[in-house]
């Protein structure tokens, strides 16, 4: 709880100390997870490529802060004239689909709606737990898209139901690292997509 909260401390925190810390902690994680990702990476980018050079689009999507992460991918992607859009950017959408049907089918029912084979979905979660990722990320296997997950903490049920054809689960159960490597593995893979189309 500490670690998440330091102001709840009662002794005096170095914060000097503590930020460098946290910053070798950042980069040696980040440097790990590409390091020992290098193979997948590539041939998730080599998918990716194949199917947007098709005609395909990515769609991507998570909660809470891996919604935000969601939308940086999609950014990332737009921002080299490449087609993505995150599913939870529709705020109107998501929680009419929330309050109507159900928060578990926010991602599944857009993708039933927008995608298709030859599409991509991106999953992003820090648990690889979330009920409405995990439906997203089955709804896009049934369409025949291609599925990418993103997660850690052992990558919970996203990695023991195989949701994912291409999973980057990364070894941390701090959800502040996690997102951090993860945000390194997108940005690589944006780079690595852009490269094989150019």
């Amino acid at each position: 709880m500490e670690e998440l909260y330091p102001f709840l401390r009662r002794d005096p925190l170095d914060l000097t100390a503590s930020t460098a810390a946290k910053a070798r902690e950042s980069l040696e994680l980040r440097r790990r997870v590409l390091d020992e990702m290098d193979k997948p990476l590539r041939a998730c980018a080599e998918a990716v490529a194949a199917s947007l050079r098709g005609g395909g689009r990515l769609f991507t999507f998570g909660n809470g802060g891996s919604s935000t992460d969601a939308q940086s991918v999609a950014a990332l992607f737009t921002g080299r004239g490449l087609p993505a859009v995150s599913l939870a950017g529709d705020s109107a959408l998501v929680t009419a689909l929330g309050n109507d049907v159900g928060f578990e089918v926010v991602f599944a029912r857009q993708l039933a709606a927008l995608g298709g084979a030859g599409d991509v979905a991106c999953a992003l979660s820090t648990s690889g737990g979330s009920a409405n990722v995990l439906q997203g990320l089955a709804q896009a296997a049934r369409l025949g898209m291609v599925t990418i997950g993103f997660a850690g903490s052992g990558g919970g049920r996203m990695a023991e139901e195989r949701l994912a054809e291409h999973l980057f689960v990364v070894p941390s159960s701090s959800v502040h690292r996690i997102q951090e490597a993860q945000a390194t593995l997108y940005h690589v893979l944006a780079e690595l997509v852009s490269a094989d189309l150019a």
